[in-house]
């Protein structure tokens, strides 16, 4: 996520334009300890281009622009003290091409907006505005947006939380994700730029999901193996949308909303499954479909690959559902049940990084091979 800043930093009320190389809004902050939690609470971009922020109250933000160079768009990019547990990514798909928050380093948080290529911006016409002392603003150009939906993440009612700072061997040992960088060698290929495909993290905010052996959260496994399989099928040249790329709350309408929106081929909602902490017995993969429809096929390479990366765990069968998710979202869409959160064979591979990745690396091959043979 680092970016060299090459052209004006963008103007806040009451700045005059200032010209030259890595110009900061503000004074700069002095560095915080290692894993603060990051300042930023939520962000949004509405229909018309307007950009939000709520942040930890009292904070400065550093913004910056960069003109598109080399086939790449433009790009405004604003930093904060500390740091977000994992960097994401939510694709649009619009002129406003991709939102991204990523960790430059332990101390800071950056949220990337990246347009398209040939997308016109002046920054002389942005402002950042501090609205309160928690809550930011700035107006981009409609017909440089042209944004389709209402974007964003986070709780800009609830009140603000305050920067804290967590150690790190007081995180639970399943938020732990793998150092080992992602690949998408040997996974399927298909044509680049021609799919879209929208991947449901079940769950999240204040709802965990299930909650299993060790207080293994359906959530935090859901989220992790989602954000990896983004990463994996935009390697392949695949555009994701993500329902939720952190945790927060989304009701089940607006993820069937978003994926009925996007023109996207296919959507896959992830999960993990629960019983009774007394019956760590009952293990297994399963993965649903709504009968009659086009969505069997799919149902089955997921199991398929799932089961592969999972020996010994029971098969508990691509079958018939009727999940909401599933049922009312237009295009082939499967439910895939991970494993037990509860299960004495699932819960310890569930919390285990590498395992995750596995998963990761078995959900984007099933995409990528049902696409492949749809092409």
């Amino acid at each position: 996520m680092g970016i060299r800043p090459t052209v004006p930093a963008l103007l806040r009320a009451g700045w005059r334009p200032c010209l030259g190389l890595a110009v900061l809004l503000g004074t700069v902050v002095t560095s915080l300890p290692a894993l603060a939690a990051s300042s930023l609470s939520a962000w949004r971009v509405s229909r018309e281009g307007v950009l939000e922020l709520r942040t930890s109250p009292g904070i400065q933000v550093r913004a910056f622009f960069e003109e598109g160079l080399g086939g790449r768009g433009p790009r405004i990019w604003f930093d904060l003290p500390g740091a977000p547990l994992r960097a994401r990514s939510l694709w649009l798909g619009y002129n406003l091409r991709e939102v991204r928050i990523g960790r430059p380093d332990d101390a800071t948080t950056r949220l990337v907006l990246e347009f398209q290529p040939g997308t016109r911006l002046d920054p002389r016409q942005l402002r950042l505005v501090g609205t309160a002392r928690d809550r930011w603003r700035m107006e981009l150009p409609p017909t440089a947006t042209r944004l389709g939906v209402t974007a964003g993440e986070g709780d800009f009612e609830s009140a603000p939380r305050a920067l804290a700072v967590r150690p790190r061997n007081e995180l639970p040992r399943w938020s732990q994700q793998s150092r080992r960088p992602l690949s998408p060698e040997g996974l399927p290929v298909v044509p680049r730029g021609r799919y879209r495909v929208v991947i449901d993290p079940g769950h999240g905010g204040p709802d965990p999901g299930a909650i299993g052996i060790e207080g293994l959260r359906e959530t935090d496994v859901v989220l992790d193996v989602a954000l990896q399989v983004a990463q994996l099928l935009q390697a392949r040249g695949v555009q994701v949308l993500l329902t939720r790329t952190t945790e927060v709350d989304v009701d089940l309408p607006p993820r069937v909303a978003l994926a009925n929106a996007s023109g996207a081929q296919l959507f896959v909602s992830l999960h993990a499954n629960a019983l009774s902490l007394d019956r760590p017995d009952v293990n297994g993969i399963e993965t649903f479909y709504v009968e009659g429809g086009a969505s069997s096929r799919l149902a089955q390479l997921m199991q398929d690959h799932l089961l592969a990366v999972s020996p010994g765990t029971p098969d508990r069968g691509a079958r018939p559902g009727r999940f909401f998710v599933i049922r009312r979202t237009v295009m082939p869409s499967v439910l895939a049940e991970m494993g037990f959160v509860t299960g004495e064979i699932d819960a310890p591979r569930l919390s285990d990084a590498s395992f995750r990745r596995r998963l990761a690396q078995a959900v984007s091959g099933a995409i990528l091979l049902y696409l492949q043979q749809a092409s």
